[in-house]
């Protein structure tokens, strides 16, 4: 039953065994007040965004009280963190319950909202900056049409948390089809038993996959399903030149969508090496790796299905193993498909691959800005772009304009689908450390707003938006760097 800003609360997840969760009890802060809110998503939640932001609302935002129907608590993972596998859990999260609309059911998530029996010496708490980074890049992807997590809120707590220096606290309210995890499967396998993993599996399978259900093996179509949205979801990331920065096993979410935005940005110049994470030193998780580490995490997922894939280990095996090898070429369909629509490209040649991968090659060599180069081929804008005074890239170009002359589509409409896959404002790295900036050390949100804005048309291809926001800075010898906000 609704209460009166709109909470529906169903609560599935306590149904599943205790060893998945922990209860949690409200965990106030002295003074909340919500900074950011996102009107549109709370619409499609059915709440009320005006007593959301107010000062009662704000109190549930920053978790000091929840509505009557949440059952509030902690969820219980593990993970592969850089390779190495550790227990985690939600340290500084607390899921407030599934609100439920007669389209659909969502987590309500507080992150930074205190200690839980997981934050392993941790305060719980969430500094401002990286709550308005999670925001608006998650936002900016939701408008880029990338399954994600979304964001409704960040609330300011009234209260500094201890980092490296004192900081503004916050909350951050995240909406997401779930947040059950590669690792909430690790977890099952690892300290449950063969009962809990099935129950585990049922829960994923009837919340996002119902399809499965009478398929002869379920949890080995829960299995395929989960690597194929998977596949889909990095090859739409390399697709605009997004780097998540910390792909470990808990970061990703068995829905599909993109989770737990920390040390993530988006790349200037083409370069498959780029890292921006403070912590990944070896480069791991860099941008060209990103395919390869999911695979990775999709084997760790596949190994701790195996009890519930078969009764026999060696067919279980098998089983996964077969799954597993599929990966590659969802991936890598996905990609080219989305690489054919980037240049204008309508229907399949066998040589497309070779074309768009020597139009890396040029844009690495020449330190190409990935977003505006294909703007550039959209628009036909040679005059702005140093690239197309060069000789690899001038035959490069002849190349592409003899394949699209072999297709019956005319150049209007080879400009419609470029226009449809080709971005003209992604977050810049500069501009959101700008909006950051600006909320962080004076309190103006205006900026973040205006940003938030020209993010959420990417599309559009509107011109003052496109100039305003297109570019990069400067190179400098200070590598962008970007640090995980615990």
């Amino acid at each position: 039953m609704k209460d009166k800003y709109g909470w529906n609360f169903d609560n599935s997840y306590v149904n599943l065994p205790p060893i998945f969760y922990k209860k949690m009890d409200a965990n106030p802060v002295s003074d909340p007040k919500v900074v950011i809110f996102n009107k549109p998503l709370a619409d499609s939640l059915q709440l009320d965004s005006d007593l959301l932001e107010k000062e009662d609302g704000a109190e549930i935002l920053a978790g000091s009280r929840f509505p009557e129907n949440a059952e509030p608590l902690a969820q219980a993972y593990a993970g592969h963190q850089f390779a190495h596998f550790n227990m985690l859990g939600d340290g500084r999260a607390l899921l407030m319950g599934e609100q439920v609309t007669e389209e659909q059911r969502l987590d309500i998530q507080l992150k930074g909202s205190g200690r839980t029996p997981f934050s392993r010496g941790g305060d719980g708490r969430a500094a401002l900056g990286p709550m308005l980074r999670e925001y608006i890049i998650s936002e900016a992807m939701y408008a880029l049409q990338i399954p994600t997590t979304r964001s409704l809120a960040v609330t300011l707590t009234g209260d500094n948390i201890q980092r490296e220096r004192l900081l503004p606290g916050a909350v951050l309210t995240r909406v997401a089809s779930s947040h059950l995890r590669v690792g909430t499967f690790q977890y099952a396998a690892a300290f449950g038993n063969k009962e809990d993993l099935q129950a585990l599996a049922s829960y994923a399978i009837d919340r996002h996959y119902p399809s499965v259900k009478n398929s002869s093996n379920p949890n080995l179509s829960f299995l395929e399903e989960v690597i194929k949205r998977q596949a889909e979801l990095v090859a739409n990331w390399q697709l605009v030149g997004f780097i998540h920065g910390v792909m470990n096993t808990d970061n990703m979410a068995i829905s599909g969508e993109t989770i737990d935005y920390g040390p993530c940005a988006f790349m200037d110049e083409y370069d498959p090496s780029t890292v921006f994470s403070s912590i990944d030193r070896e480069g791991r998780y860099a941008y060209g790796n990103q395919p390869y580490m999911a695979a990775w995490n999709l084997a760790r997922f596949a190994e701790s299905l195996l009890p519930i894939l078969d009764d026999h280990e060696e067919k279980a095996l098998e089983l996964a193993q077969e799954a597993i090898s599929g990966f590659s070429a969802a991936f890598e369909m996905k990609w080219l498909e989305g690489m054919r629509k980037k240049l204008g490209l309508f229907h399949d040649e066998k040589e497309d691959a070779d074309l768009i991968k020597e139009l890396l090659e040029i844009m690495d060599r020449h330190h190409a800005d990935f977003t505006n180069t294909f703007l550039a081929l959209t628009f036909h804008l040679h005059n702005e772009n140093q690239l197309f005074n060069e000789i690899d890239f001038m035959n490069w170009h002849e190349k592409w304009q003899n394949r699209l002359s072999r297709q019956a589509n005319s150049e209007e409409e080879v400009l419609e689908l470029m226009k449809k896959h080709n971005p003209s404002v992604i977050p810049r790295n500069h501009l959101v450390e700008e909006a950051l900036e600006a909320a962080e050390e004076s309190g103006d949100y205006e900026v973040m707003t205006e940003l938030l804005q020209a993010l959420s048309q990417p599309y559009s291809h509107a011109r003052a938006i496109h100039q305003k926001y297109k570019n990069a800075p400067a190179a400098t010898d200070q590598p962008y760097v970007t640090y995980c906000g615990t």
